[in-house]
């Protein structure tokens, strides 16, 4: 069992893809499910050692070992946290799909991300001011936008808001060898 983020980074390394959270929608293995730390405790305050640490090492983990560790979404839109060589060889060029295949919002939000790097907060407020769509048609947008490998949330610790940039910018490499040949 984990209680360390060393120990979750063997548990990535070892099963290839984990949830961050369990669902019933995959067969994956979730970081929840793994972690054996004590859930919050009647009275106390905050979210618990547990629950902490879950939602920080999903952050943490792709930050502080980024040649190893992917975050992003998966079909179904669940939060996965990816072995980096398994990522690059087998996920990403069967999730992978052309903008020009996605909605017209979600191009147009990959339109802006491409430009300069946005939190979602304020892309989210951004779009729906400027396209008049709703929250769950953005939400939808930028979560396809990630399932489709055309979005990545920034490796930085210390945002306090998920903050996206293309994939090709955090991941040129995994981008050359799959799509930039495709012309």
């Amino acid at each position: 069992m984990v209680k360390t983020i060393t120990q979750a980074r063997q548990l990535v390394k070892r099963v290839k893809v984990c949830t961050v959270f369990p669902s019933a929608k995959v067969e994956h293995t979730s970081l929840w499910e793994n972690v054996d730390l004590p859930d919050k405790q009647p009275g106390e305050t905050g979210w618990g050692k547990k629950m902490n640490a879950v939602w920080t090492w999903k952050t943490r983990l792709p930050a502080e070992y980024p040649d190893e560790i992917y975050y992003g979404k998966i079909k179904g839109g669940l939060a996965v946290l990816m072995d980096m060589d398994y990522m690059a060889a087998s996920h990403f060029p069967t999730a992978y799909r052309p903008i020009r295949t996605l909605d017209s919002l979600a191009q147009h939000i990959w339109e802006s991300i491409s430009e300069e790097p946005w939190d979602t907060t304020a892309l989210r407020k951004a779009t729906i001011e400027d396209l008049g769509c709703t929250r769950s048609q953005f939400d939808t947008a930028l979560k396809n936008l990630q399932i489709t490998m055309n979005i990545v949330r920034l490796n930085d610790p210390e945002a306090d808001r998920d903050t996206w940039v293309p994939f090709s910018e955090l991941y040129p490499d995994v981008w050359e060898r799959h799509v930039a040949h495709r012309g």
